[in-house]
């Protein structure tokens, strides 16, 4: 039986797994979904050695970026990003050959597009991991030009939460959350900026989606500001990540 899986730390609530099981038992495809929740990326290579069926696996936290260091090879796009969220295994030996994709781009860049306007010329990305690479490219792809901040930033292009003032965000109304704060189970904790400054002219978009509405989106609302949350993009990056796995290489 095919398997495909889930690599990131920890897998508390795996959109994926659920995802991608009721898929293929919908769709009669012979074929399992597994987490594997890995302290170290220097154990993925061991799942080989337990699972020689493993056709697929997609990456999530903390290892888009590490992974890379493990593959044959990157599609031209996670090449550009930087990071990788899917992994394509060909058996064409007794051992496999990994090619690394990047979904999370056309998830993002598809959910998103739809709620635009002439407002959104300038956007926030909030967090600089893995995910944010992904939503970058894809701002880029739809000419919106973009600045990173971060608690820690690591550089002086970076701002850090402290930085973001008032007249910055009059400038920058669309604002995305790649961070992990505010996701389930830690429900209760937000990236630090000033919420009061925000509008209806805003829009905030998470890429968390679990919860349905994080404290980042919540304070947002409260504003007035539009706001989603990741649930459709994970769908979107999920059907890509389904084609890839499918296609002729």
């Amino acid at each position: 039986m095919k398997t495909y899986g889930l690599i990131g730390f920890p897998l508390t609530h795996s959109f994926s797994q659920r995802y991608f099981s009721e898929k293929f038992a919908n769709d009669n495809i012979n074929a399992r979904y597994l987490n594997f929740p890995i302290s170290s990326i220097d154990d993925f290579t061991e799942l080989f050695k337990h699972h020689p069926y493993l056709a697929g696996v997609n990456v999530t936290i903390p290892y888009k970026q590490e992974i890379i260091s493990f593959l044959d090879e990157l599609d031209m796009t996670a090449k550009e990003i930087g990071a990788v969220n899917v992994i394509k295994i060909l058996w064409k030996s007794k051992s496999p050959r990994l090619k690394g994709f990047n979904s999370d781009i056309i998830g993002f860049k598809n959910s998103l597009n739809p709620l635009l306007s002439s407002a959104h010329k300038k956007a926030l990305i909030l967090g600089t991991g893995g995910a944010s690479k992904a939503v970058a490219k894809g701002l880029k792809q739809l000419s919106i030009e973009f600045k990173y901040a971060s608690r820690t930033p690591a550089n002086s292009d970076i701002l850090g939460y402290n930085q973001i003032t008032n007249e910055t965000l009059s400038e920058y109304k669309l604002i995305v959350n790649t961070t992990p704060l505010g996701m389930f189970p830690k429900t209760d904790s937000c990236p630090d900026i000033p919420y009061s400054s925000l509008s209806s002219e805003h829009l905030l978009f998470d890429l968390i989606y679990n919860p349905e509405e994080t404290l980042f989106l919540k304070k947002g609302n409260e504003q007035g500001a539009q706001i989603k949350n990741g649930l459709e993009m994970l769908h979107l990056q999920a059907e890509e990540a389904w084609r890839i796995w499918n296609s002729e290489d």
